[in-house]
């Protein structure tokens, strides 16, 4: 705190000896920092986090999240209920936003991954936006695979990308569609059934119940 740190109840904060935190950081309360982090300046850092053997660039926001073994570059913005499990890389400017889980995953530079997502096993160049729903089906019950989504693409929401598969650079997929197959940059990908409906459907149940 003497070197610049805000620490805005220090009774109610938890650091590890040996935590290098940048100046002008601000660590709110209900936060646990262990061994092997790093924190550069000029961050906001809680409440409620828990952040171990993860490396924090400066200007980084983590709300109410729980980052392990895991590098955040600068300008990222993270949480809230975010979890980055180890070997997860998020490169500078890029949004990991509510209910988003990363495991061994590179999120490339300005890429948002923004609510209710999971990527495992992936690569996300810059610039892409994985919509909302997201999942890759990264383990087949014996094998992980990987997932590649190129720069500039964009997931609809509620997608199963189903690894291994690519996505091309400037590709799209369709809200609802589940990915087994590589898509050609700057393609839209679609993968779902036509939506039919049938008339007097609601007045036929009634009928037959009564």
């Amino acid at each position: 705190m003497l070197q610049g740190v805000t620490i805005v109840d220090p009774h109610s904060t938890f650091i590890e000896k040996g935590i290098k935190i940048g100046q002008d950081t601000i660590i709110y309360p209900f936060t646990i920092i262990e061994k092997g982090t790093k924190i550069g300046s000029n961050c906001f850092i809680g409440p409620n986090t828990h952040l171990i053997d993860t490396e924090v660039g400066a200007g980084v926001r983590i709300w109410a999240s729980i980052l392990e073994s895991s590098v955040v570059k600068d300008g990222v913005k993270i949480g809230p209920y975010a979890h980055l499990r180890p070997g997860t890389i998020v490169e500078k400017g890029a949004k990991i936003g509510n209910f988003v889980e990363l495991k061994k995953t590179i999120l490339g530079e300005g890429s948002k991954a923004a609510h209710l997502t999971y990527l495992g096993d992936a690569t996300v160049g810059k610039k892409a936006n994985i919509g909302a729903g997201t999942i890759t089906c990264n383990y087949d019950g014996e094998k992980k695979h990987q997932t590649i989504i190129e720069e500039g693409v964009f997931i609809g929401s509620n997608n199963s990308l189903v690894a291994p598969v690519k996505l091309g650079k400037d590709s799209y997929t369709g809200a609802g569609s589940t990915i087994t197959q590589d898509v050609p940059a700057g393609n839209l990908a679609i993968a779902r059934s036509r939506q039919t409906n049938i008339p007097g459907w609601r007045k036929k149940k009634k009928e037959s119940k009564s």
